[in-house]
């Protein structure tokens, strides 16, 4: 038509006139297993098969290789590695370097550029949004955890507010032994503390006699090692060296997380300087995506 042929290539660089859109349509925005099929189509594997069908994608189909570098949360970590693993066996020619080193440097790395994306493990403080995009790719439980020997096995979360300010200091103020109680919390910085410490602390501060964990590990680390311990850990590094007690009598699984009888929940996030581009969306797609969640809901909750 007007001399130019119709070929795929002439639709897409916009000489040859008669092209038009394929659409889905919504009566809402989409949600569930609608949405995770729709972003699917928009992935690289959906936009891959748009063109095998010979079809123009909605965006050029990314080359699946290269380097993605990401830092930040320790309760992000393990989790961003296992979607990761199963990410890299699916293409090969891209590696995934995940790092921790708290939220706190998630955020700062992921607005400065030094990392593709950065992971945090609570919400944006007010002085960083704006300064990173974040996407949502899992909710998780902080458990309140003791030693395993410990008898106590509920706690109010007024008793665990005082117990983490020093206000109260013996276990046998909560129905345990009579032995001093050793506060054991995570560094300044942690998404884990900070999200703690919005949802449980409140107004109040953590004891300054708190002995401070840099990670989820070296925290349950050191409560399974004490039997008069205290401290507070991601869902997703619960095991059998530590008792994770119930708060407010409503134990804490994730069952009870995604019901919303357990209230001590926050976000995981992973964070961009801007829009995602190129196989870096590829990787936040995939872990929104049908196989990035089933990982997901091996030890934390979906976003869906």
């Amino acid at each position: 038509i007007d001399g130019v042929q119709a070929t795929v290539a002439n639709a897409i660089n916009g000489t040859y006139p008669i092209v038009r859109p394929l659409l889905l349509l919504t009566k809402g925005e989409p949600e569930g297993i609608v949405k995770a099929f729709i972003d699917y189509c928009l992935s690289y594997q959906g936009q891959a098969v748009v063109e095998e069908e010979g079809y123009i994608a909605v965006e050029p189909t990314v080359e699946m290789k290269g380097t993605i570098t990401e830092a930040g949360s320790t309760t992000v970590q393990p989790l961003a590695e296992a979607i990761a693993a199963v990410f890299m066996t699916k293409y090969p020619d891209i590696q995934v370097t995940i790092q921790g080193g708290g939220s706190s440097v998630g955020v700062k790395s992921a607005a400065e550029g030094t990392v593709d994306i950065g992971a945090a493990s609570r919400e944006l403080k007010s002085s960083e949004v704006g300064t990173v995009i974040p996407h949502v790719i899992a909710y998780d439980g902080i458990a309140v955890i003791t030693n395993s020997s410990q008898t106590v096995s509920n706690l109010t979360k007024e008793q665990v507010m005082k117990i983490f300010a020093g206000e109260i200091t013996n276990w046998s103020e909560v129905g345990g032994p009579n032995k001093t109680i050793t506060v054991v919390a995570r560094e300044e910085g942690s998404g884990t503390r900070g999200a703690f410490e919005e949802m449980v602390m409140g107004e109040s501060v953590i004891t300054a006699t708190a002995i401070l964990q840099p990670s989820n590990g070296a925290l349950r680390t050191t409560v399974a090692g004490d039997p008069n311990a205290i401290g507070f850990l991601s869902f997703g590094y619960l095991d059998g060296s530590v008792k994770a007690l119930s708060v407010d009598g409503v134990a804490a699984t994730v069952e009870n997380a995604k019901n919303g009888t357990y209230s001590i929940v926050r976000p995981l996030l992973l964070l961009t300087k801007g829009e995602p581009e190129g196989i870096v969306k590829e990787f936040i797609n995939f872990c929104l995506g049908p196989e990035g969640q089933e990982v997901v809901a091996e030890d934390y909750m979906t976003v869906n």
